[in-house]
């Protein structure tokens, strides 16, 4: 019998790995039931190369850029729907102290330096951002599978999912969901809450320029912009408040100088893990099963490279990156920290 990979949940790391098998020429199925909250439905798709207040590199991002650009430039032309776009970011200096933290930074560290424009008295320029409308990706791909009969509008039963596992990998792209049916091997998945809003705003904003000073403008078109995010620990559920409502308002009120009228609140529920690496390949202790998960913000980023890592080991056995591999989290694995990114 040929070989099926399953494919559960279709937000932005299962469209990736549906596309990139199907690249590849190998046979899957994808169950998703549809959630209008997912962080892929509802996040801004950034790809930012530094973050934090420390202006940490973003993991991978120097090695993973360039074939996540080449990637969504062929969704495009597939789908025929503008999804990805060059920008950079404007990052307003935070304290007075900012400044001449990030200069002493950059001069010790090319990896930061490559990544920086202009500083002046008021913020710095981020080079390499980018932005992906990982919405209509996501909506246009599964209008097209749905008609294909290669996605399938519901949860797995397990008697499917015992089924599926007999004929091939069956990998858990869940998002969030993933924690919650994951306690048992991944003791350190971290559940993040996230509000965003949708408005329009009187002020002239350059449409390839993210503007940044912890909170986030986002231009869209025809003067719409959004902003974002809030951050909440460990929550179960995510939905939109009055104080996330009020932080971003005056966030986008602080950056563009300008009044903003909120046309759309949403919230969604992101999933990371302790040492802020997100994870890839066979689950521990579940035969059978896979993971591709814990993107956090930076999914849009991530989850092509981690999409062919999986079809390159499903394929020829190719080795997961060590710093992502679900391995890390089997029992006796030797637990990591890093910084950031």
């Amino acid at each position: 019998m040929a070989m099926t990979v399953t494919i559960i949940g279709q937000g932005l790391a299962g469209s990736l790995l549906a596309w990139e098998l199907t690249r590849a020429g190998a046979a899957w199925h994808l169950y998703d039931p549809g959630h209008g909250e997912a962080a892929s439905r509802v996040g801004a798709g950034i790809i930012n190369p530094l973050t934090g207040r420390r202006w940490v590199p973003t993991w991978r991002v120097a090695e993973w850029r360039g074939a996540a650009t080449e990637v969504y430039r062929e969704i495009e032309t597939e789908l025929g729907t503008p999804l990805y776009r060059p920008m950079r970011i404007w990052r307003a200096w935070r304290n007075p102290d900012e400044q001449a933290f990030l200069e002493q930074r950059a001069a010790v560290q090319p990896e930061v330096r490559r990544w920086l424009g202009g500083l002046s008295a008021a913020g710095a320029w981020i080079e390499g951002a980018a932005q992906v409308d990982t919405a209509a990706l996501v909506a246009g791909l599964r209008e097209r599978w749905v008609h294909e009969g290669a996605l399938t509008e519901r949860r797995a039963t397990e008697s499917e999912l015992a089924a599926a596992a007999s004929r091939g990998p069956v990998i858990w792209c869940t998002g969030a969901g993933l924690s919650g049916a994951t306690t048992d091997v991944i003791a350190t998945w971290q559940r993040a809450g996230g509000e965003i809003l949708t408005g329009r705003t009187a002020a002239a904003l350059d449409e390839s320029v993210i503007l940044n000073d912890g909170h986030w403008v986002l231009p869209l078109s025809g003067g719409r912009m959004r902003v974002g995010a809030t951050y909440e620990r460990e929550v179960e559920r995510a939905s939109p408040t009055v104080a996330g409502r009020d932080e971003l308002w005056r966030a986008a009120r602080r950056l563009t100088g300008c009044e903003f009228t909120v046309t759309e609140q949403a919230a969604a529920v992101r999933l990371t893990t302790t040492d802020k690496r997100p994870v890839v390949g066979w689950w521990p202790g579940r035969a059978g099963h896979g993971l591709l998960g814990g993107l956090a913000s930076k999914g849009a980023l991530w989850a092509p490279a981690l999409a062919q890592q999986w079809v390159a080991h499903v394929r020829a056995g190719a080795a997961f990156d060590e710093e992502a591999d679900a391995a890390r989290f089997a029992v006796g694995a030797p637990s990591r920290d890093t910084e950031g990114g």
